[in-house]
Protein backbone atom coordinates (compact mmCIF):
# COMPACT_ATOMS: atom_id res chain seq x y z
CA UNK A 1 0.00 0.00 0.00
CA UNK A 2 0.84 3.66 -0.23
CA UNK A 3 0.83 6.15 2.64
CA UNK A 4 -0.63 9.53 1.68
CA UNK A 5 -0.54 12.99 3.24
CA UNK A 6 -2.44 15.93 1.73
CA UNK A 7 -1.58 19.59 2.12
CA UNK A 8 -2.42 22.94 0.59
CA UNK A 9 -6.00 23.41 1.68
CA UNK A 10 -7.28 26.70 2.99
CA UNK A 11 -9.76 29.52 2.66
CA UNK A 12 -10.00 31.30 -0.68
CA UNK A 13 -12.46 33.58 -2.41
CA UNK A 14 -14.54 32.62 -5.40
CA UNK A 15 -12.48 32.90 -8.55
CA UNK A 16 -9.17 32.31 -6.78
CA UNK A 17 -6.74 29.46 -7.38
CA UNK A 18 -5.44 26.85 -4.98
CA UNK A 19 -3.03 23.96 -5.32
CA UNK A 20 -3.40 20.79 -3.30
CA UNK A 21 -0.53 18.37 -2.93
CA UNK A 22 -0.39 14.77 -1.85
CA UNK A 23 2.90 13.27 -0.68
CA UNK A 24 3.15 9.53 -1.04
CA UNK A 25 5.46 7.01 0.52
CA UNK A 26 5.73 3.38 -0.42
CA UNK A 27 7.39 1.57 -3.26
CA UNK A 28 4.21 1.12 -5.29
CA UNK A 29 3.42 4.81 -5.89
CA UNK A 30 4.83 4.91 -9.42
CA UNK A 31 2.57 2.01 -10.36
CA UNK A 32 -0.54 3.35 -8.61
CA UNK A 33 -3.37 5.20 -10.22
CA UNK A 34 -4.17 8.26 -8.13
CA UNK A 35 -7.41 10.01 -7.47
CA UNK A 36 -8.75 13.08 -5.73
CA UNK A 37 -12.13 12.90 -4.03
CA UNK A 38 -14.03 15.42 -1.95
CA UNK A 39 -16.74 15.34 0.66
CA UNK A 40 -18.90 18.29 1.60
CA UNK A 41 -20.90 18.37 4.86
CA UNK A 42 -23.95 16.18 4.63
CA UNK A 43 -22.94 14.78 1.25
CA UNK A 44 -21.32 11.59 0.05
CA UNK A 45 -17.70 11.45 -0.99
CA UNK A 46 -17.42 12.16 -4.71
CA UNK A 47 -14.80 11.65 -7.36
CA UNK A 48 -13.06 14.80 -8.57
CA UNK A 49 -10.11 13.79 -10.74
CA UNK A 50 -7.90 10.81 -11.47
CA UNK A 51 -4.62 10.04 -13.18
CA UNK A 52 -3.31 6.69 -14.36
CA UNK A 53 0.20 5.43 -13.68
CA UNK A 54 1.28 4.46 -17.20
CA UNK A 55 0.72 6.16 -20.55
CA UNK A 56 -0.65 8.94 -18.44
CA UNK A 57 -4.38 9.47 -18.74
CA UNK A 58 -6.49 11.88 -16.74
CA UNK A 59 -10.20 12.03 -16.05
CA UNK A 60 -12.35 14.66 -14.40
CA UNK A 61 -15.80 14.98 -12.96
CA UNK A 62 -17.99 17.17 -15.13
CA UNK A 63 -18.36 19.68 -12.30
CA UNK A 64 -14.63 20.48 -12.30
CA UNK A 65 -13.66 19.90 -15.93
CA UNK A 66 -11.77 22.88 -17.30
CA UNK A 67 -11.07 24.30 -13.83
CA UNK A 68 -9.13 21.52 -12.08
CA UNK A 69 -5.91 19.89 -13.25
CA UNK A 70 -4.41 16.73 -11.80
CA UNK A 71 -0.75 15.93 -12.25
CA UNK A 72 1.87 13.62 -10.80
CA UNK A 73 5.60 13.62 -10.31
CA UNK A 74 6.85 10.08 -9.82
CA UNK A 75 10.38 11.29 -9.07
CA UNK A 76 9.05 13.25 -6.09
CA UNK A 77 6.26 10.81 -5.19
CA UNK A 78 3.65 13.52 -5.34
CA UNK A 79 0.31 14.11 -6.99
CA UNK A 80 -1.21 17.56 -7.21
CA UNK A 81 -4.59 19.09 -7.87
CA UNK A 82 -4.61 22.61 -9.27
CA UNK A 83 -7.90 24.38 -8.59
CA UNK A 84 -8.63 27.43 -10.72
CA UNK A 85 -11.72 29.62 -10.81
CA UNK A 86 -12.79 28.20 -7.47
CA UNK A 87 -16.50 28.20 -6.68
CA UNK A 88 -18.31 28.08 -3.32
CA UNK A 89 -19.62 24.64 -4.29
CA UNK A 90 -16.02 23.40 -4.33
CA UNK A 91 -15.99 23.72 -0.53
CA UNK A 92 -15.24 20.29 0.92
CA UNK A 93 -12.62 18.11 2.51
CA UNK A 94 -10.38 16.87 -0.29
CA UNK A 95 -8.85 13.40 -0.12
CA UNK A 96 -6.03 11.86 -2.06
CA UNK A 97 -6.33 8.15 -2.86
CA UNK A 98 -4.19 5.45 -4.45
CA UNK A 99 -5.18 2.39 -6.44
CA UNK A 100 -2.14 0.12 -6.43
CA UNK A 101 -3.60 -2.87 -8.16
CA UNK A 102 -4.62 -2.02 -11.68
CA UNK A 103 -3.47 -1.73 -15.25
CA UNK A 104 -1.42 1.26 -16.43
CA UNK A 105 -4.31 3.08 -18.10
CA UNK A 106 -7.00 2.49 -15.48
CA UNK A 107 -8.69 5.33 -13.63
CA UNK A 108 -11.53 4.45 -11.28
CA UNK A 109 -14.17 6.97 -10.25
CA UNK A 110 -15.48 4.69 -7.50
CA UNK A 111 -13.99 5.23 -4.03
CA UNK A 112 -14.16 1.53 -3.20
CA UNK A 113 -11.57 0.77 -5.89
CA UNK A 114 -8.89 2.75 -4.05
CA UNK A 115 -6.93 0.98 -1.33
CA UNK A 116 -5.06 3.86 0.31
CA UNK A 117 -6.36 7.21 1.53
CA UNK A 118 -4.96 10.36 3.04
CA UNK A 119 -6.46 12.16 6.02
CA UNK A 120 -7.94 14.96 3.94
CA UNK A 121 -7.43 18.70 3.65
CA UNK A 122 -10.15 21.33 3.99
CA UNK A 123 -10.89 23.69 1.12
CA UNK A 124 -13.30 26.53 1.77
CA UNK A 125 -14.37 28.90 -0.99
CA UNK A 126 -16.18 32.04 0.09
CA UNK A 127 -18.53 33.91 -2.20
Amino acid sequence: QVQLVESGGGLVQAGDSLRLSCAASGRTFSRSAMGWFRQAPGKEREFVAGISWGEINTYYADSVKGRFTISRDNAKNTVSLQIDSAKPEDTAVYYCAADSDDSPRTIWTTAARYDSWGQGTQVTVSS
